[in-house]
């Protein structure tokens, strides 16, 4: 399968071990001696509502990455647990309140 770099940017990038959709790549790493592909760096969407924030990169390793598929890229990687925020204190509480 052939595949040009700007439809790789495109692609979403799944971690099978727990479904999460990490977002999109941000960046590529290459072995310029030998022109293969080493690592790919995926800047982590933020969950929840997240206006204006930027979400931390991580570098996922070629060994990690399972899949290029047609829309995503499927990885196996061990990622720190991310807390979601507890309903009570999220931004739409405070707007849309019981009764």
């Amino acid at each position: 399968m052939k595949c040009c770099m700007s439809e790789l940017f495109e692609k979403e990038i799944i971690n099978l071990r727990d479904g999460a959709c990490l977002g999109t790549a941000d960046d590529f790493e290459f072995d310029m001696t030998c022109g293969k592909l080493t690592a790919v760096t995926v800047c982590i969407k933020p969950r929840g509502i997240s206006i204006g924030k930027k979400g931390e990169k991580i570098r996922i390793e070629y060994e990690k990455i399972q899949v290029i598929g047609d829309d995503t890229i499927l990885v196996d990687c061990d990622l720190p647990r991310r807390e979601s925020i507890p309903a009570k204190e999220s931004l739409l509480s405070s707007v849309f309140r019981d009764g």
